[in-house]
């Protein structure tokens, strides 16, 4: 019996040494494959019989220990290492690894769940792995917040996807000279020659806004209307003015029989960009066209224009800038004072989009409109000539609109040159009838500005959030695992974020081969995050992990292993020859 039972406890033997020779060849084999994890074979002994329990000590006998045969071995279990292996740089922007807990979520016919980041783009730019399962992650909004929540496939539409971005704010940085004189002038031009309004009275009067441009005369030596008709129905008027000697877009109006003088003065604050809602300097009048009664004629008055405080503001309509089709108009404009338009003044200009990525242009102008004990005061002027309000050609209203005006506001700065005014102001730009968002809003933050006395002021822009048309051409992937699309507007946005799982019992999940895994019985339910939250790892783009096994160790684990199977083998060898020896006897 003792014999025969030796056999099976060899034959156990061969069986679990087999085993683990095979969970080694199995880990040497997959020495090189990608986020490997290695195995280990335990064994226990298998069943003992027992010869005698053993007896308790007495007074007179001091006891005895069980006497038990065991019966050999079996294998208790074929454990994974989840050790992190090294994780290797590859230089491929859609391979990944994992740097602590937590599995890629894969999915294909079922979920399934994977430490092999070797994946790639399909056609469709969906991010699969090297069997075609998808990879799972959480999508972006348009505004590329991420949406944490239902698992999606992971989209990067290279060249496929474009963006644009309205601009909400611009910032600026410089210093605004504080030693500079004060704007306490505007520009003032007058027509020169009077006119006068003949469809009121036979010998002509003063103009007034009703006053239709065909009853236009200029008035003579004697005091008398002429006869020449400087405007007639069907003329085509065409205004190219100055500001601070920056030519402003050309803006042309078709007069008809009814147009009046109030409608040519909205006719020149719109080509002149003035702003009319802002108070010009003490003894001045209210910036924008207007009529001025001759003080030496009876029934002459002049067209004039007076212009925003400041020399960045001093207007200019030189020689023919303003022209009609009729050779009749001989209409030209002076500066009644050059030296009007004085005031320390700054200008600049900055590129702003709409929400179609359209590129619009926008003109600051800061003026020095204040000194006091307690600081400085500056008022900035905002045009546009890409304000829907102002289209080139000018159409009255009943409404009269400033056109390329589109705001103005005070900066005030304390007596150190450091800015008060914390609140941002809105510049808008009406985008009527573009196919964008309209009116574009603008903040501006002038927060970095100084006041300081200095030679000259300083103002630039040093940022707008605003982009035109980009395509998607590259993306990169954060540790946090959110893939950050690059655009060849320079723009970046979230394209969305991988998802990682983990569990509570690693061990307890079902290998099912590939370098997949399944949940099993003990290893609970996959707690499903972005990475870097509760246990999950983070997530290393443009390297993969490397496999786990130690092939020192395996190499000696296979030797112990030989060993213990050429052992075992002895035993059946040794076993079976005295059982042959026992059968001798009886001859």
């Amino acid at each position: 019996m003792a014999l025969t039972s030796a056999l099976f406890t060899g034959l156990s033997g061969l069986d679990v040494n087999q085993t683990k020779l095979n969970v080694v060849g199995n880990n040497i084999a997959n020495v090189n494959t990608v986020a490997f994890k290695a195995s280990r074979a335990l064994f226990k002994a298998q069943f003992y019989v027992t010869d005698s329990a053993g007896t308790p000590a007495t007074s007179d006998f001091g006891g005895q220990n069980p006497s038990q045969r065991g019966l050999g071995a079996q294998v208790s279990a074929i454990q994974k290492d989840f050790t992190p292996g090294q994780i290797e740089p590859t230089g491929r922007a859609t391979d990944m690894a994992i740097d602590g807990d937590g599995f890629f979520v894969v999915k294909g016919k079922d979920q399934r769940y994977t430490r092999d980041g070797s994946f790639g783009l399909n056609s469709q730019n969906q991010l699969t792995d090297v069997s075609g399962n998808f990879v799972q992650g959480f999508g972006a909004d348009e505004d590329g917040n991420i949406i944490q929540g239902a698992l999606g496939n992971v989209l990067i539409p290279l060249g496929g996807q474009t963006i644009a971005k309205a601009t909400s704010s611009a910032g600026f940085k410089g210093n605004l000279n504080a030693s500079g004189p004060k704007a306490t002038g505007a520009s003032i031009l007058q027509t020169g020659v009077a006119l006068t309004d003949v469809g009121t009275a036979a010998t002509g009067a003063r103009l007034t806004d009703a006053t239709k441009l065909t009853d236009l005369r200029e008035v003579n030596d004697d005091d008398t209307p002429g006869t020449a008709a400087m405007f007639a129905d069907g003329d085509m008027l065409t205004l190219s003015g100055k500001r601070a000697q920056r030519n402003l877009p050309d803006l042309k109006f078709t007069i008809d029989a009814t147009t009046t003088v109030a409608d040519l003065k909205q006719f020149f604050n719109q080509g002149m960009a003035v702003d009319t809602s802002v108070a010009g300097p003490t003894g001045f009048d209210t910036a924008g066209a207007s009529v001025a009664d001759d003080a030496v004629l009876t029934i002459g008055s002049r067209l004039q224009i007076t212009g925003n405080a400041g020399k960045g503001n001093a207007l200019s309509i030189a020689g023919t800038a303003f022209s009609s089709s009729n050779p009749n108009m001989g209409l030209r404009f002076s500066d009644t004072d050059a030296s009007n338009a004085v005031g320390e003044s700054i200008f600049t200009s900055l590129p702003v989009y709409d929400s179609l990525g359209n590129e619009l242009n926008v003109n600051m102008t800061a003026v020095l409109v204040d000194k006091t004990d307690t600081g400085t005061t500056w008022r900035y002027f905002a045009t546009s000539p890409n304000d829907t309000e102002f289209t080139g050609t000018f159409t009255p209203s009943a409404t009269p609109s400033d056109g390329q005006v589109i705001g103005s506001g005070l900066i005030q700065f304390d007596s150190d040159g450091k800015l008060l005014t914390t609140a941002q102001p809105t510049i808008k730009l009406s985008r009527v009838a573009t196919g964008a968002g309209s009116p574009l809003n603008v903040s501006l933050d002038f927060s970095p500005m100084t006041a300081l006395a200095d030679t000259e002021s300083s103002l630039l822009n040093s940022e707008q959030d605003g982009v035109k048309i980009g395509v998607l051409n590259g993306f990169s992937i954060g540790a946090n695992g959110v893939i950050t699309g690059s655009f060849s507007n320079g723009m970046t946005r979230s394209l969305g974020q991988l998802a990682l799982a983990s569990f509570d019992n690693n061990n307890g999940l079902i290998d099912e081969g590939g370098n997949m895994y399944s949940t099993g019985p003990d290893s609970g339910a996959a707690t499903i995050t972005a990475p870097q939250q509760l246990s999950a790892g983070s997530v290393r783009a443009g390297a993969l992990e490397a496999s786990n096994v130690d092939l020192s160790d395996e190499f000696i684990g296979m030797i112990i292993a030989s060993t213990g199977f050429s052992a075992a083998s002895r035993v059946i060898s040794t076993s079976d020859q005295l059982l042959n020896e026992l059968l001798q006897t009886t001859r």
